[in-house]
């Protein structure tokens, strides 16, 4: 199980760190990432990272979001700076490889 948190509305230019906290170890979960579903789209990946801390990222938040994972605390981050209105979504963590287990989501609204 994947616990979401730390959402939130924030301005423009604004950051936030979301957190994705699982119920059991994620050591052996070789690529973790974040994904997120603005209203009428479709959900995108955002980042993924490997166990191994190889990272990639959609290119709209390159140079402005963060994924990181403890493995010992079985905890993955989002840091996410500079956001913008488009930003706005919701958020959700998942486990990809090898296996597939979704969070539920966080909402991240950028707005003045």
């Amino acid at each position: 199980q994947l616990q979401a948190s730390g959402g939130g509305l924030v301005q423009p230019g604004g950051s936030l760190r979301l957190s994705c906290a699982a119920s059991g170890s994620i050591s052996s979960i070789s690529i973790m990432g974040w994904y997120r579903q603005a209203p009428g789209k479709q959900r995108e990946l955002v980042a993924i990272i490997s166990n191994e801390d190889s990272t990639n990222y959609v290119d709209s938040v390159k140079g402005r979001f963060t994924i990181s994972r403890d493995n010992a605390k079985n905890t993955v981050y989002l840091q996410m700076n500079s956001l913008k209105p488009e930003d706005t979504a919701v958020y959700f963590c998942k486990a990809i490889s090898p296996t597939t287990i979704w969070g539920q989501g966080t909402q991240v609204t950028v707005s003045s």
